[in-house]
C-alpha cells in the first residue's frame, strides 16, 4: 500500500522535526515483495534522505496478513545494522485505523492482552466418556452443537489460491505444525519413533499437499486450532473459544481432525482401539458436519491434517503420561490414512493395523 504523504508527513514532523511543507515521498524501484520510496524533508536548514519500505498482501510469499508483514519488518529493523557494511533501519512504522501513522519500534518482546473466557474445556467430557459404555444425551448435543458451528463458520468462502496453498504449506512445513512439532521429538526422548519413520511420514503428506492445491476453492474461514484446550463449554451447550491460530481462512478439513484426533486418541488410551463411546462420537461427528455443510469432500482431503494432528497427540513434551504403545498406534494411524484414498470413520482401526504393519519393517 502506497504510504499517504499527509500521515508520512505528521509523522516525520513529530519524529524528526521535519519543516513543515518540506517533505517529499518519491517512488523507487518495486521488487517482487514490495515497493520503495525515498522520503525528503528539511530540518534545521540541512535536508535528509530516507527509505519508507512497503510490503504487498496479495502476492502469497507468506506476506498475506499484516501480522506477517509485520513480523518482516520488525525483523529487518533487528536484523540490517548487525551485518556489517549493511544499511541501517531507523524504524517501524504502523498505520493505525485512527488515521495515524505512529513508531512500533524498540520493542524486544510482544505481549496480546485478550479477555478472560470461563467455562470448562472439552477436555473434561473426553475423559468422563472413558466411564460411560455409550454416549450420553449432553454428549451428542455437544457434537451436535461443535459440527453446527463449525458448518456457520466454513459457510464462509473465499477466493484465493495462494492462501489454501499456504494452508497445506503451513499444515507440512510450519514450525507449529507437523515438521516443526516433529522435530521437538528429538528434545523429548521419544524412543518409539525415528528419524526414518518421520521422514516417511513427512514425504507422504507432501505428496498430499500436490493432491490438494488443486482445490483451492474449499478455501474457507476457520479456527485453526480448534482442539478441546480451546473449547469452553459454559452451561450445556453454550462455548467459547480461545486461541484462533495461523490465519483466519484455510482448509476446512483443518478444524475437523483438530477436533476429532482427540476421539481417536482418547479411545486408544482406554481401549488401545477405536470402540465405545469414543468411536460413536467420531462418526457422529462426521455425521452432523456433514448433514450441516453438505461438504463430502472432507474426508478425502483430511489425511495430512490427521497426520499434523497426530503427531501433536503422540508428542512426549504435550503428553508426558501417555504410553510409548499409544504412542505407536498413533504413529501407526497416521501411515494409514495417508495411504488411503479418503479417510473413514469406520475404518481406523483398519488404518492402524496397516500401519503396524509397516512400522515393523521401521523400527
Amino acid at each position: 500500500m502506497k504510504p499517504s504523504v499527509k500521515l508520512l508527513s505528521e509523522y516525520f514532523r513529530g519524529a524528526y522535526g521535519a519543516s513543515p511543507g518540506s517533505l517529499e515521498v518519491t517512488p523507487l524501484g518495486r521488487g517482487s515483495h514490495g515497493q520503495g520510496y525515498r522520503v525528503r524533508f528539511a530540518r534545521d536548514g540541512a535536508t535528509k534522505h530516507l527509505i519508507v519500505k512497503t510490503l504487498d498482501g496479495g502476492v502469497g510469499l507468506g506476506h498475506d496478513y499484516p501480522s506477517d508483514r509485520a513480523a518482516v519488518l520488525l525483523q529487518a529493523r533487528g536484523s540490517y545494522g548487525r551485518l556489517p557494511r549493511h544499511v541501517k533501519a531507523v524504524d517501524v512504522l504502523a498505520l493505525g485505523g485512527g488515521g495515524r501513522m505512529f513508531s512500533i519500534d524498540g520493542g524486544r518482546e510482544y505481549y496480546l492482552v485478550m479477555e478472560e473466557a470461563e467455562g470448562r474445556s472439552y477436555f473434561s467430557d473426553l475423559m468422563k466418556m472413558a466411564g460411560e459404555k455409550s454416549l450420553g444425551a449432553l454428549d451428542r448435543d455437544r457434537i451436535k452443537e461443535m459440527a453446527k458451528y463449525l458448518a456457520s463458520v466454513h459457510a464462509e468462502k473465499k477466493e484465493s489460491p495462494s492462501l489454501y496453498f499456504r494452508k497445506i504449506r503451513d499444515t507440512i512445513g510450519h514450525g507449529e505444525c507437523l515438521m516443526g512439532v516433529f522435530d521437538t521429538y528429538e528434545t523429548a526422548g521419544a524412543g518409539f519413533t525415528s528419524l526414518s519413520e518421520m521422514a516417511i511420514i513427512e514425504k507422504a503428506c507432501v505428496d498430499w499437499r500436490a493432491r490438494l492445491k488443486p482445490l483451492h476453492a474449499r478455501l474457507s474461514r476457520v479456527h485453526g486450532d480448534f482442539h478441546p484446550g480451546n473449547i469452553l463449554f459454559g452451561s450445556r451447550t453454550k462455548f467459547s473459544l480461545l486461541d484462533r491460530s495461523r490465519g483466519e481462512y484455510g482448509e476446512p478439513a483443518d478444524d475437523v481432525t483438530a477436533l476429532t484426533i482427540n476421539y481417536i486418541f482418547f479411545s486408544l488410551i482406554k481401549y488401545g482401539e477405536m470402540a465405545g463411546p469414543y468411536a460413536e462420537a467420531l462418526e457422529m461427528f462426521y455425521r452432523e458436519y456433514i448433514e450441516e455443510t453438505g461438504d463430502r469432500a472432507v474426508t478425502g482431503v483430511a489425511a495430512p491434517f490427521y497426520a499434523f494432528r497426530g503427531a501433536v497427540v503422540a508428542n512426549p513434551l504435550f503428553y508426558p503420561d501417555v504410553t510409548d504403545e499409544v504412542r505407536a498406534r498413533i504413529m501407526a494411524f497416521m501411515h494409514g490414512v495417508l495411504r488411503a484414498e479418503a479417510f473413514e470413520p469406520s475404518r481406523i482401526n483398519s488404518y492402524i493395523k496397516t500401519g503396524l504393519r509397516l512400522r515393523k519393517r521401521l523400527i
